[in-house]
């Protein structure tokens, strides 16, 4: 679920940035958008500019989307879930701290170590902070892939099919690995969230497949 790159942090840069310019709150962004949230490439905040971050930051070599500084408190965890982007992790800070791969049941232990990782966010996850300090990481979002060649494509919006507390939490373990893998293949095209439904455009063949995952909870309508 998740590897080591071989891609690196310079040495020191980490505790320069903690220590010149401390992250306050659970979770913060180090860049703004440039157009599609999903789509187009992020660039660095103007707070951010010219500082340990961004030198961080720039160690990624590559376009990248949303980069967030997260905090795990101890004893903290996070619901269950998939993402339909997959993700670069830097571990900035931590001890017993854990990603957990429930597919799997494997548990990956996250350490301080200068390297970035990519994640395939696919999976359905969780993270949690066994340690005494808070679990630092700079987690980055892989900008999702434009189909680079013609493809029949269907619009396709889900919503859910009654009201409920708990939408995101079923949207994320129901769908969102499916369309993980779909956005991998080069198969799926402006994705679109809002508070109350999903928006995107799909290869049309792949039509069964979706239907075939999708429970009472929710509605599927197709614009052909």
């Amino acid at each position: 679920m998740i590897s080591i790159t071989s891609w690196k942090c310079p040495e020191g840069l980490i505790a320069r940035a903690l220590s010149e310019h401390p992250i306050e709150g659970g979770r913060v962004a180090l860049n703004k958008m440039t157009g599609n949230f999903f789509y187009d490439e992020w660039v660095i905040k103007d707070e951010f500019k010219n500082t340990a971050w961004h030198n961080i930051l720039n160690s990624l070599p590559c376009a990248v989307g949303e980069a967030r500084v997260i905090t795990l408190q101890p004893s903290e965890s996070y619901y269950a879930h998939a993402d339909i982007d997959n993700r670069w992790h830097l571990n900035l800070q931590g001890e017993q701290s854990y990603l957990i791969d429930l597919n799997d049941k494997k548990m990956y232990q996250q350490q301080v170590d200068n390297c970035w990782q990519y994640m395939d966010a696919g999976k359905l996850h969780t993270a949690s902070n066994y340690g005494s300090i808070p679990r630092i990481q700079l987690v980055v979002r892989e900008l999702l892939r434009r189909p680079n060649q013609s493809i029949d494509l269907v619009t396709v919006t889900i919503e859910p099919a009654y009201e409920q507390y708990d939408y995101r939490y079923k949207f994320d373990n129901i769908f969102s690995p499916w369309l993980n893998r779909v956005n991998y293949n080069y198969q799926m095209f402006e994705f679109a969230p809002t508070d109350k439904s999903v928006t995107f455009k799909l290869e049309k063949k792949l039509i069964p497949e979706l239907d075939k995952i999708c429970t009472a909870d929710f509605k599927i309508t197709y614009q052909l």
